[in-house]
């Protein structure tokens, strides 16, 4: 849990209403923390959004498996469980 103050999920009006649809976990319907830290600035959730939207499928260079287990590796060397 973020110790970071959020707005709840089902509080997402206003200018971040249309990131929700962007940005929640499908499986979980709810929005990871990561991207749940940003929800007091939207213009900076829609930057972070779009910079991993970018950095995930932007590339012609490697294939999105490989990408995944750069993201994996980085991760795991940060010690990060996401």
């Amino acid at each position: 849990m973020a110790w970071i103050k959020t707005v709840p999920d089902d509080q997402w009006e206003g200018e971040l209403a249309p990131h929700h649809d962007a940005v929640v976990d499908k499986t979980f319907g709810r929005v990871d923390n990561i991207m749940a830290v940003h929800s007091l600035n939207p213009k900076g959730l829609g930057a972070h959004n779009a910079l991993y939207l970018s950095a995930m499928s932007g590339t012609a260079t490697l294939r999105k498996v490989e990408r995944e287990l750069i993201a994996y590796v980085v991760s795991f060397e940060n010690h990060c469980h996401y």
